[in-house]
């Protein structure tokens, strides 16, 4: 299949805060939106799937005092190219070394949120030479966004079944588009410990009209996307123990709600105890600087629910980075 740019889905967008700019990176054009001074320190923000670059609005705003901010719709999201059969987590890193190349031109801070984690995990260990200077995970999917992981449980015990739900009814590049189907089945399709704790996980839009068919986000991002990482084609090429192992940057990692349901052993969250620990013990033992913080009352996107938190977490971390060793 041919890619897909925005002018094919022209009439899919609406008007945001800040203004939206594209680069050209070969394969794909990536959409994105800058704030701040460019003589702060430079700051790339990285969403998590199904999440475009306006996620992260209210917390711009916030940041834009601190950073000259950049944030990103990856492949398949929001305004940038799509590419089907080609969403990997290396190309998705890949996209993001040419756009700190491009674009930013200078070593920066990266932060990223869910499948937006990891690739701030990857950015970490495969980024160019002074490409990235500290990262934040915010709630990423380690070893959880794998099929067969070295730890704990993998998608399909975790939230793959809700990624599965949206390809088989939406398909890939929206082919499908069964909205009202997708609603109708997801009380068998997906399970009910899932449905149990979905507002905890991503809390509802409070002003959404249920009647008005997809939210504005996934009418934005290609569900081929969850057909990616359930059949584990998206991961397939990067192995987390080893992108781990290579971590040569500081790393801040937030930890956000997680519950493994006691009957099925099911994931609810992004990863799990076990394996947020197994990370943690692997980026130290390659002699990578890690810090941990635990939200564990928090939904899985902070930085879009609670962006003042979200920053003042940043915020306090990279303090600690200035500090003489003891």
């Amino acid at each position: 299949m041919t890619v897909l740019e925005a002018a094919d889905r022209g009439g899919t967008f609406v008007d945001h805060g800040f203004a939206e700019q594209t680069v050209d990176l070969g394969e794909v054009r990536m959409n994105y939106a800058v704030a701040g001074d460019p003589a702060l320190p430079a700051l790339l923000l990285i969403p998590g799937q199904s999440e475009s670059w306006w996620g992260y609005e209210a917390a711009m705003g916030l940041l834009a005092e601190h950073f000259h901010v950049h944030a990103v719709d990856l492949r398949g999201q929001g305004r940038s190219t799509w590419t089907p059969g080609r969403y990997t987590i290396d190309n998705f890193g890949n996209d993001l070394v040419r756009f700190i190349d491009l674009v930013i031109g200078r070593g920066t801070l990266v932060s990223g949120m869910s499948s937006g984690g990891v690739l701030s995990a990857w950015l970490s260990a495969y980024a160019k030479p002074g490409q990235v200077r500290a990262a934040v995970w915010e709630d990423p999917p380690l070893f959880a966004s794998e099929v067969a992981p070295a730890v704990g449980p993998g998608i399909a015990g975790a939230i793959g079944p809700v990624f599965a739900a949206w390809n088989t009814w939406l398909g890939d590049q929206w082919s499908i588009g069964d909205w009202s189907g997708l609603l109708r089945a997801m009380p068998t399709a997906i399970p009910t410990e899932i449905l149990r704790h979905l507002g905890a996980m991503i809390p509802p839009d409070e002003d959404a009209d249920p009647t008005a068919g997809p939210p504005q986000n996934l009418r934005e991002y290609d569900p081929e996307w969850g057909r990616a990482f359930v059949s584990g084609s998206a991961t397939a090429s990067c192995d987390h123990v080893t992108m781990l192992e290579q971590v040569r940057v500081p790393v801040l990692f937030t930890h956000h709600i997680r519950i493994v349901d006691e009957q099925t052993g099911r994931l609810i969250g992004a990863s799990s105890d076990d394996q947020a620990r197994r990370a943690r013990e692997i980026v130290g033992a390659a002699g990578g600087r890690i810090d941990y913080r635990s939200f564990p009352d928090s939904p899985h996107s902070m930085h879009e629910h609670d962006p003042e938190k979200y920053v003042a977490t940043v915020l306090d971390w990279l303090a600690t980075l200035d500090r003489p060793t003891p």
